[in-house]
């Protein structure tokens, strides 16, 4: 059985990835779904304002399984076994790492998310392309011709 990163921003262009992975395990593909989300690191402010760093961690975890939420219900809904993972740092690096701390066997995401143009393929899915140690597909959005 595969086991498939799928990274999410909380974007609606993120969940394309989910769609296209229940499509998948609809034409027969079995497989085990990791969700991740990648939280920036806390900037100077941050961390000058918060006396403990753990409150930093904790609310960095609160917001990645908020933006997570929407996938992996989708997932579970439709009787998929899905492990959820947030992690800090830069999303292409950390997204490798990921993949290899849960030896996953692909990637599935979308082309954009959240910060990214229509009918370009955005930075974080660019760069997992050119550097993944496991196949990459990358999902376009209907209309990312327009």
């Amino acid at each position: 059985m595969l086991k498939i990163l799928i990274p999410v921003d909380g974007s609606e262009l993120a969940l394309l990835a989910v769609h296209h992975a229940l499509t998948l395990c609809g034409w027969g593909l079995k497989a085990r779904f990791v969700v991740a989300n990648v939280q920036s690191p806390a900037n100077l402010y941050e961390l000058m304002v918060a006396h403990d760093p753990t409150v930093l961690q904790q609310v960095s975890e609160a917001a990645g399984r908020d933006l997570m939420r929407p996938a992996v219900q989708l997932l579970q809904a439709a009787g998929q076994s899905v492990d959820q993972d947030v992690a800090t740092g830069d999303p292409s690096h950390t997204l490798i790492e990921l993949v290899e701390r849960h030896a996953c066997d692909a990637i599935i995401l979308s082309a954009h998310g959240s910060s990214g143009f229509r009918g370009q393929l955005g930075k974080v899915a660019h760069e997992l392309v050119q550097s993944s140690p496991v196949p990459v597909t990358v999902v376009r959005s209907p209309d990312a011709d327009e």
